[in-house]
């Protein structure tokens, strides 16, 4: 219980926080019982349900201050990927509302992107209502998921300063906004990936930040880089947050000193910033080329199709190590929290799930799902590289998303066999891949996943919009 001056605390999700006024408002229709409830049993529950509670059952608030501005006894946005569902029409209904937050979502068809559009419309997200603009360089496909009324579509290429500047500057109201900058373009080496990524950055912070400055606003919170290379976050820069570079080139470097640089040129009293770094990232957009999950699942439906067992293909290291991974939803959160508590500003903080994961369990997981007989590490000598496995099996992608009724899509574009091989071989690193959530916990953020059930609840996002059978 921690006390107030004017009395009264709220219960959320079992955990007490402040609320002034001496009683609690009204039960939000998306939030948990004043009290914890017993968790029902999935089994009793339809298939569709039993998703909906399994994101539901054991939430926590995010953080757990209170401010004047926000209430951030937040569990509502924990589990969106299914809440998201419930709650569209309470957002529908509140879209002729004035807006308290606009969002700069740069990147939104990425994979931390598509959770940040579809969190920040959520009506007990905090800092919310929030008005979201989407940026993005294609359009949304045909098989996306619908989007709030309350999110503005933007197409783009952040590599062409002056189609930037023209999609920006029209949009008065990015004066007081907070930018969500998840962003990445894959290029074939690191050169160019700085190079490009760099320059992406550069060209969204030339157009916002002057405005932010001229506005004299301490609205504009800038959310940057983070990092989406094929390599972990903790594999470039391991541990904590404030232990010093690693001495290799790296794009992630890059763009930190882009932002800082941009900050510090002129508009420091008028911004601030925080900054992300999540390790593999489990979560729903097929289009994302670090999409683990759904290149998996596509590798065990073609596995499926060809009769064949699904076979772990990379080192006894990366099938026995412990790992720690970041739920897309998760980072989201945590993007949105530092947008709205003072004690997240100007710093950078890791983002995983809170606990440890191996291959060796989740792999069985994968397999039961597909309903497949699997093979674990078999040896150095019958390791094998999924992209040389699959080549040529466009073919075989097609017949299988006719069969199943899926949506359309092309195997290039719902698979990312590289990644799957960097995974498999522990990305080239002979060690366990972990990080540390303490200093995330210590300034208020508390949110966390359990690993295992975020894997199954991304494979049932596939399989319900029939990405995957």
């Amino acid at each position: 219980l921690v006390p107030h001056p004017d009395g009264g605390a709220l219960l959320h999700s079992g955990n007490l926080v402040p609320h002034p006024g001496g009683a609690p408002p009204p039960t939000p229709a998306s939030s948990t019982n004043w009290e914890r409830p017993t968790p029902p049993d999935p089994v009793a529950l339809s298939p569709t349900l039993a998703r909906s509670e399994r994101g539901r059952i054991g939430r926590r608030p995010c953080c757990n201050r209170h401010s004047d501005e926000h209430e951030l006894g937040w569990a509502g946005a924990i589990g969106a990927a299914w809440k998201r569902q419930d709650d569209r029409a309470a957002v529908s209904s509140q879209s002729q509302q004035a807006f308290q937050s606009v969002a700069l979502v740069v990147g939104s068809t990425g994979i931390v992107g598509a959770s940040l559009v579809d969190i920040l419309p959520l009506p007990d997200t905090p800092g919310g209502s929030w008005k979201v603009y989407a940026l993005s360089r294609r359009s949304l496909p045909p098989w996306s998921p619908p989007s709030s009324s309350s999110v503005t579509h933007i197409k783009v290429d952040l590599t062409d300063s002056a189609a930037v500047a023209e999609a920006l500057t029209p949009l008065t109201d990015v004066t007081h906004v907070h930018v969500f900058y998840v962003a990445l373009s894959p290029r074939p080496t690191e050169a160019q990936s700085r190079e490009t990524n760099s320059a992406m950055l550069r060209n969204v912070l030339s157009v916002v930040v002057p405005t932010a400055r001229r506005s004299s606003t301490d609205q504009a919170l800038l959310r940057p880089p983070r990092l989406q290379d094929p390599r972990p976050r903790a594999a470039v820069h391991r541990g904590g947050e404030d232990m010093p570079r690693l001495d290799i080139p790296v794009f992630y470097y890059d763009q930190e000193d882009v932002l800082l640089d941009a900050v510090a040129r002129g508009a420091a009293s008028a911004v601030s910033w925080s900054v992300h770094r999540p390790n593999l990232i489990f979560g729903f957009f097929p289009r994302s080329a670090t999409n683990i999950i759904c290149s998996l699942c596509v590798y065990a439906a073609i596995c499926l199709k060809e009769d064949i067992k699904l076979r772990w293909p990379g080192t006894r290291s990366a099938w026995e190590g412990f790992n720690t991974c970041s739920d897309a939803d998760l980072i989201a959160e945590q993007h949105i929290w530092a947008a709205v508590d003072p004690m997240a500003r100007n710093e950078a903080f890791n983002c995983s799930n809170g606990d440890i994961y191996k291959w060796k369990k989740l792999w069985p997981v994968l397999a039961g799902r597909f309903g497949l007989e699997w093979a674990g590490y078999e040896g150095e000598e019958n390791r094998f590289k999924v992209a040389e496995a699959m080549t040529g099996k466009e073919a075989v992608w097609a017949a299988i998303v006719a069969e199943n009724d899926l949506a359309e899509t092309k195997l290039d574009e719902v698979a990312s066999w590289w990644l799957i091989d960097a995974v498999a071989d522990q990305y080239g690193l002979d060690r366990e891949i972990l990080d540390s959530m303490n200093k995330s916990k210590e300034h208020g953020f508390l949110g966390f996943r359990n690993t295992v059930k975020s894997f199954n609840t991304w494979i049932d996002k596939l399989k319900a919009h029939k990405i995957v059978p």
